[in-house]
This record gives structure tokens, sequence and C-alpha cells, in this order.
């Protein structure tokens, strides 16, 4: 494959980040505290921010993120837009899948990229004074000039970080959300911005929900998404009644073996019309769902944390034994895996969608969920609970945990 204008150095180390202080002014919000952020502008308006981060350079470069394309454990799409029409296909790609650099209005897509690579899960740290349970993923966008995806609106809050290349921005606050129909994409029938600006690296666009914007690359551009996830109403209410039926506490008054029971059917006429008796029924049954906090906490934790479909984690080849681990860990730490998801309420916690009791004592548990690290001097001091080391050991063997801290 020939060279492209962006090389192919590997720009940032894949080492933790910590995310600003709640109360510390950074730049990544424009010089105001994420406090002040998020009583001032998340989910209310859009923030423009010049200089987010200083010296930025791509987590990937082109040709990474080309080869990342290429993998089935990536999700990916690529846009193309030519004469007025809008073509969408999705991934696997290789490499001579795409269009040439030096062909315009072509846009590559790929989809949680902080799984895949330290570097971008580094970028997605800086973010994290948002909780987890709302963070999704960090998308990387490549465009040739003129790529875009056309004028749209997300309904989930959304980071634009500039991380090559120029990119111009437009939004709107419109109330017209209607769509094109027709279009493999979901592009607006009517735009009418209202502000525009053009992004160069480091400067980043927060918008929240519904704000329709149209991007387009001003030449060769990557840019971040950094996502958050908002489930619809109807997306937790029926994931919510399947974890309560799942676990068997849907009905309390009709568990075991109780079915429906229709003892007092009369013979029909009209055998494809439902009976009266079975809708008053089945009525009755759904009336006795009950739930407290408890089912809600278990279902967001089990939910939140459950990995993705295409989420596959890689088990150590030679896996140590449990001793050989512990003296690793004192002397390196652990960290978990970029792909684990760590949650935890006041009684429970919450691993890759397993549900667990918080162990006792808890505090590195919620130390390790919150820096996502412990270091080797931390391990020391830790040790000597077997449960934990226990534990710990079972997950570095299932590739949840890594040996080794964040340098």
């Amino acid at each position: 494959m020939p060279k492209r204008p962006l090389d192919d150095r590997r720009h940032v180390a894949g080492v933790a980040v910590s995310p600003p202080l709640p109360d510390v002014p950074t730049p990544l919000l424009a010089n105001l505290t994420p406090s002040q952020f998020m009583r001032r502008y998340w989910q209310k308006k859009p923030l423009l921010i010049r200089g987010a981060i200083a010296d930025i350079a791509p987590p990937l470069s082109r040709n990474e993120l080309f080869d990342l394309a290429s993998s089935d454990e990536a999700e990916s799409r690529l846009i193309t837009h030519a004469r007025g029409t809008w073509r969408l296909e999705h991934g696997p790609f290789e490499p001579d899948d795409l269009p040439s650099a030096k062909r315009r209005e072509w846009t590559l897509l790929v989809q949680g990229v902080d799984l895949h690579d330290d570097r971008a899960r580094a970028l997605l740290e800086r973010f994290r004074f948002v909780p987890d349970a709302r963070l999704d993923d960090l998308m990387i966008s490549y465009a040739t000039d003129g790529g875009g995806v056309g004028p749209h609106f997300d309904s989930y809050d959304v980071f634009l970080l500039q991380v090559h290349g120029k990119r111009r921005w437009r939004i709107s606050a419109q109330k017209d959300l209607t769509l094109k129909p027709g279009l493999p994409l979901k592009v607006l029938e009517h735009f009418e911005p209202d502000e525009e600006w053009v992004l160069e690296p480091g400067d980043m666009l927060y918008l929240p929900p519904h704000i329709a914007h149209d991007g387009v690359a001003l030449g060769e551009c990557m840019t971040c998404s950094i996502g958050f996830r908002s489930p619809s109403a109807n997306e937790l209410v029926g994931q919510f009644l399947y974890h309560l039926a799942e676990r068997g506490s849907a009905a309390p008054a009709a568990r075991g073996e109780a079915r429906y029971r229709d003892p007092r059917q009369p013979a029909v006429t009209r055998p494809a019309q439902l009976p009266p008796a079975m809708v008053e029924q089945v009525g009755e049954i759904l009336s006795r769902i009950r739930w407290n906090e408890r089912d809600i906490v278990s279902f967001l934790g089990s939910y939140l944390s459950e990995p993705k479909a295409h989420v596959v984690f890689d088990a150590p080849e030679r896996a140590l034994g449990e001793a050989a681990f512990m003296r690793e860990a004192a002397r390196s730490g652990i960290r978990l895996d970029k792909k684990t998801v760590l949650l935890y309420g006041n009684q429970t916690y919450f691993i890759n969608g397993e549900e667990e009791r918080l162990p006792n004592p808890k505090k590195w548990l919620t130390e390790l969920a919150d820096t996502r690290q412990i270091e080797g001097q931390r391990f020391v001091t830790l040790s000597g609970d077997s449960a934990m080391t226990a534990l710990l050991h079972e997950w570095y063997c299932a590739g949840w945990v890594r040996v080794g801290a964040f340098a």
C-alpha cells in the first residue's frame, strides 16, 4: 500500500490519563471546571473549545485505522457522496476495498476504537468526569476533502475533537428534525445552520442531544467523537422487564410452575378472537409486577457493564499461576483490560455484565473501578486478602485484568 500523507508514527503512549478534578479549571473544557461545565452546558447548549488538548495527534495513524477497519472485531462504516448520492457500506474492509486518499468526499467511521487501542483508551479517560455508566465509546472519523456524513442530529451527547487536519462545522438548534426519505443515512431534509466554525487539531466542539450539525473535511482530516449512552425509554423498559423475568422476580405471586389457566373456557365459534377472559387474566398477572431500588441497581449495573456483542476478551496465552501472578502484580501492579467495564453500587459490583456482592473490605474494588488500576506498592498492602488475590487472578485468566499498571 503506498505511503499516505498522514504518517504512521505512534503519536500517543498508551498511558493512563487522569480526568480533571470536579472543581479545577481545565483547558479541556474552555478553562471551566467540570462542575461548571456540567451545570452550564451538559444537556443544555453547545460549547466551542479552542485548544482543548495542546499538541494533539491522532491516537491511530491512518494506516493503523485502516488495519483496524479490516478486523471482524471492529465496527466500521464507509460513507461516500458523489453526484448528490449517498452510499453506506458496512465493514470489515480490506485496505484495497477503501477508495484512494486522493478521491474526494468519502469517510471511514470506526466505532469503539478505545476497545482495541491503549492510546484511544487513554484519550477516553480524560472524559471520565462524566459517570462511566454514561460513557459509551470513542469513534474515529477519517475523511478526505469534502467528506462528511451529511447534516444530521444525534440523540446523545458528543464531544467532537479534531486530531488531524481541519473540519468545518455548522450547527443549528432547529426544531425541524425531519429526515430525507429513502437514504441509507439519517440526513436532515431541511438544515438551516446558525453558527459555523473551522476546527483545527486540538479544538473541540461539545453538542448536547438533538442539535443539528454538519461537519465537512477541509482536506484530509481525522476527528475523534466521544459519545455517551442515552438509551430510550422503550429500550430501558424492555430490557428491565426482561431482567426481572430472567431472575424470576417479575411476578412474585406467580413464580414457579404457575401458568395461565382457563378451566371455564367455553367452546367458541370465532376461534381467531382473543378470549376476553385471557386478556383479563394476563392483565392481572402483569399488574403483580413489583420492583424496588435493588432491582433497578441490579438491572442498570448488569445492563450497562454488559460487553457489546462483538467484544472478545483475550486470555493470556500462558497464564501465570496465582503465586506468580501475585509476585508480578506486587512488582508492576495490575490494570483493567481496556474492554472491561467495572461498575459498583452500595452493595454489589458489576463486571462485564456479571453481578456479585461487594467484598468485605470493599475499598480495593471501588478503587480499582474508579482508577482502573492498582499500582504495585498498593497491591502489596492489599495482598494479605487471599479472597481478593484469588478473584483478581480469576479475572486475569479471563483476560479482564492485565498485569502491569499504567505508566
